[in-house]
């Protein structure tokens, strides 16, 4: 009985359905909606650099850290105008090794699925959806 409810706990939480409510779990939701992660880019960005072709990879991880850093602090600029279902939902889902280039990716992702949602049948412009196609 005991295994068949650990399978079934980790079956749901594999499928993103088991959210605990502790306190901990709580705290977590609140730090990450309250304000934007600090994530050590350094293995993220000597593997993007390790996969280059142009320029050392050296100079390569430096170029990939600089432009985390720009992107990190367009985020925090705008944190507080994401919803924070969005927030939580995009910190959560990136669980490897994150980057804030991932993280702006799926938040700008979930603004523009829920713009297309809102729009009525009549009100979307095909060159629209286009657009937020590219």
């Amino acid at each position: 009985m005991l295994r068949r409810l650990i399978i079934a706990i980790a079956a749901a939480s594999a499928l993103g359905t088991f959210c605990p409510t502790d306190a901990s779990a709580r705290r977590t939701r609140a730090a990450v909606s309250d304000s934007l992660p600090n994530w050590d880019l350094t293995a993220s960005c000597r593997a993007a650099a390790s996969a280059g072709y142009s320029q050392t990879p050296s100079d390569r991880s430096q170029s990939c850290l600089a432009s985390e850093e720009r992107t990190r602090e367009e985020l925090n600029k705008y944190w507080s105008a994401y919803p924070a279902e969005d927030r939580i939902g995009c910190v959560k889902s990136l669980t490897f090794s994150p980057t804030y280039t991932e993280l702006l990716t799926c938040l700008e992702m979930r603004r523009d699925v829920r713009k297309l949602r809102e729009a009525k049948p009549g009100d979307t412009d095909p060159r629209e959806i286009k657009d937020i196609a590219r």
